[in-house]
């Protein structure tokens, strides 16, 4: 065998090598935990065959605690670059079967690399976290590690997406590269995420708490609002991954994906001409309108088990992408409350910055009142979705389906903060309050002074629901640029989203904002 060959046939080994991680043994381990490998997660995210790994060859350089004796290929993260649906992706995949995927710094500078070629060609990010933190044997250079991997987080946010996907556990610090991206993927059953561990906890505060219910995909999805997805498994948090890819551009300079449209633009929905019930205090699901003036009814919802009174979420109308947020009648009436504004303030910057036009839809009779709300800052938090829709320069269009009183009427993308089309249905009552709060206020002298209050605040109830409970007042000033058939809504929006495809707004030149956090 020639010299050249023996080479080549060293170079097939060594790869055959790498692509074994932590060995057979360490393999057959993930795969009983319900847990696919680094490669075999790569493989079901990308497209067949799109996949290109890089540094296939990095060992650690760490010499403390007697570990320079055990070293891999790869050292416990798979990186490369690959495609979905034919667009270009970064990704890297820690692997639990060397070191338990604890981060060293040659896994950090391999995880940065991938980062900077992501940042250097506008290609999002795919981070597959399986990770027991920061490999102790490395002590400083870990946390570095970390700190240079957090560092190219918060300069690529709203540059280019950065999704993360929990397909085990992330302790520790290891919580803050997917705190700072932009979507979470948690997978059921086998990942979970906290600061400090159950023993920690025990330790510290006394608490007997597991994993799951410290930091498990449930908890994250319902509870801390930390999780967007909690996906079945493993395998469908990958399928969540790619169809949010779906919705998205590569980067902050090019606009989302257009496909083709098969659900016609004029189609009228009779039902929405009904929908609303004849009493103000019933309710109804917002998601029949969401599903009705959408393409084919398909709606990607983003935490769907968090502050449900709003709905967030990606869908197309007409081909394109857009952002929908919608209060939620059937969830506390629909109220806005701390989480709901945070939810809401986030899904709005995201869709800011990477040119995703937002469509409002508007049902909301205040913010949630109470000693609770007020000492948790609802006020900060209120501002927080103010700010988002104020700053925002992506095509707005509002449409206004029955309550929208007082602060809430103002944060939920009304005209004053540079809504570009903002419609009304008839059933639209648009006001400082509800009328009979109104009249409580403005009659209250009156009603006193009077043989039958009641009767008096009926009356004045009346008067003023006629002539501020409807759309036509505010469409008056111009505050409402139509009045609007319900069964015509998806033609309508989608016609606004037409006109406002050359919409250019700047807004004032600054370093950054500081927004209310």
């Amino acid at each position: 065998m020639s010299n050249q060959l023996e080479k080549v046939q060293e170079l097939i080994a060594l790869r055959n090598e790498a692509r074994l991680g932590g060995g057979e043994k360490a393999i057959q381990k993930q795969h009983d935990k319900g847990k696919y490998t680094a490669r075999e997660r790569i493989a079901q995210l990308l497209d067949e065959g799109s996949f290109e790994e890089l540094d296939m060859f990095v060992r650690h350089r760490c010499h403390n605690f007697g570990i320079d004796k055990k070293s891999f290929l790869g050292d416990g993260v798979v990186t490369g670059y690959g495609t979905i649906d034919g667009r270009l992706v970064y990704v890297f995949a820690q692997d639990f079967t060397v070191f338990g995927g604890a981060l060293s710094e040659t896994m950090a500078l391999k995880i940065c690399k991938v980062m900077d070629m992501a940042m250097k060609m506008g290609a999002p990010v795919i981070g597959l976290n399986d990770s027991g933190g920061a490999r102790i044997q490395e002590g400083i250079n870990a946390l570095a590690g970390y700190a240079e991997i957090f560092q190219r987080n918060i300069l690529a946010s709203g540059v280019i997406p950065q999704i993360s996907g929990i397909l085990g556990p992330c302790a520790g610090g290891a919580v803050y590269s997917p705190a700072l991206t932009d979507f979470t993927v948690m997978a059921k059953g086998i990942s979970y995420m906290f600061l400090t561990g159950p023993k920690v906890v025990k330790t510290v505060t006394g608490e007997d708490v597991t994993q799951e219910a410290l930091g498990g995909a449930q908890v994250h999805a319902c509870k801390s609002g930390v999780a967007h997805f909690a996906a079945e498994d493993g395998e469908d948090a990958l399928k969540i991954i790619r169809k949010l890819f779906s919705y998205i551009p590569q980067n902050n300079l090019e606009e989302p994906p257009l496909v083709e449209c098969t659900d016609p633009i004029d189609r009228l929905e009779d039902s929405l001409n009904d929908i609303i019930p004849d009493s103000a205090n019933k309710p109804y699901d917002m998601y029949e309108v969401i599903g009705a003036i959408i393409d084919n009814g398909e709606f990607l919802e983003i935490q769907r088990d968090y502050a449900k009174n709003i709905i967030v979420g990606f869908a197309r109308m007409n081909g394109q992408s857009v952002g929908i947020v919608a209060n939620q009648p059937k969830y506390l009436a629909g109220v806005l409350d701390s989480n709901a504004s945070r939810k809401g303030a986030r899904f709005v910057r995201f869709c800011d910055a990477f040119n995703i036009p937002l469509v409002t839809l508007v049902d909301v009779p205040g913010f949630l009142p109470g000693t609770g709300q007020e000492y948790n800052g609802v006020i900060l938090h209120g501002a927080k979705l103010l700010y988002a829709y104020g700053e925002a320069t992506v095509p707005k269009v509002t449409v206004t389906l029955r309550k929208s009183y007082g602060g809430s009427h103002i944060v939920m993308s009304c005209k004053q903060l540079r809504g570009d089309m903002n419609y009304a249905w008839p059933t639209a009552e648009i006001a400082v309050m509800g009328g009979a709060g109104a009249v409580e206020v403005l009659y209250a002298k009156e009603a006193k002074e009077s043989d039958n209050p009641a009767k008096v605040l009926a009356e004045r109830e009346a008067e003023y629901n006629k002539l501020f409970c409807n759309p036509y007042n505010a469409a008056k000033y111009g505050y409402i640029d139509d009045v609007i058939e319900p069964r015509n809504t998806r033609f309508r929006v989608i016609r606004a989203l037409q006109q406002l495809a050359t919409k250019k707004v700047t807004n004032p030149a600054k370093k950054h904002g500081n927004i209310p956090l």
